[in-house]
């Protein structure tokens, strides 16, 4: 199976091929109001936090997850080049060929290094048009052993 990504750029898809569509139900349709914002978490608050702000920011999280299924992390502490290198090393993986990628799709569910478009192609109705990688990194970072730097991100920025 082709990666979204070798799809998207043979440049010969005049729309999004059928297995990836969705159907479409009625209660689909998300409406938000112009004033609603992605809940924003500041995680600094969990840890130097008062503990009425502690609790609070718990509290946040929940309702995040509940009504929005998602949140935006801000004050983590991670280092901006961090982020930076660990987006420009993920972007390497996916631009490796497709037989260098394919060692990595998901034969089992806990694999500590997942590569693939949907989490069970073979029973999905459709399938996500995005692809995606899983890397385990707890209790042990795992690595894809390409793109080589992969591993290191993570090594030099946490020790520096």
């Amino acid at each position: 199976m082709l990666s979204v990504k070798s799809l998207v750029e043979t440049g010969s898809l005049p729309s999004v091929p059928s297995k990836y569509v969705f159907p479409s139900k009625s209660h689909d349709t998300i409406l938000a109001e112009e004033s609603e914002v992605i809940p924003t978490i500041d995680f600094s608050l969990l840890t130097s936090g008062t503990p009425e702000q502690q609790s609070n920011v718990v509290q946040e999280i929940g309702y995040a997850c509940r009504e929005w299924g998602f949140f935006m992390v801000v004050n983590h502490s991670m280092p901006k080049k961090l982020m930076d290198d660990m987006l420009q090393t993920s972007q390497s993986f996916f631009d490796l060929t497709e037989e260098e990628k394919e060692e990595y799709r998901g034969k089992q569910l806990f694999d500590p290094i997942k590569y693939g478009t949907s989490f069970n192609a073979s029973v999905d109705k459709a399938l996500f048009w995005r692809d995606y990688l899983k890397v385990s990194v707890h209790p042990h970072f795992n690595a894809p052993h390409k793109p080589s730097n992969f591993r290191y991100v993570k090594l030099f920025e946490l020790s520096s």
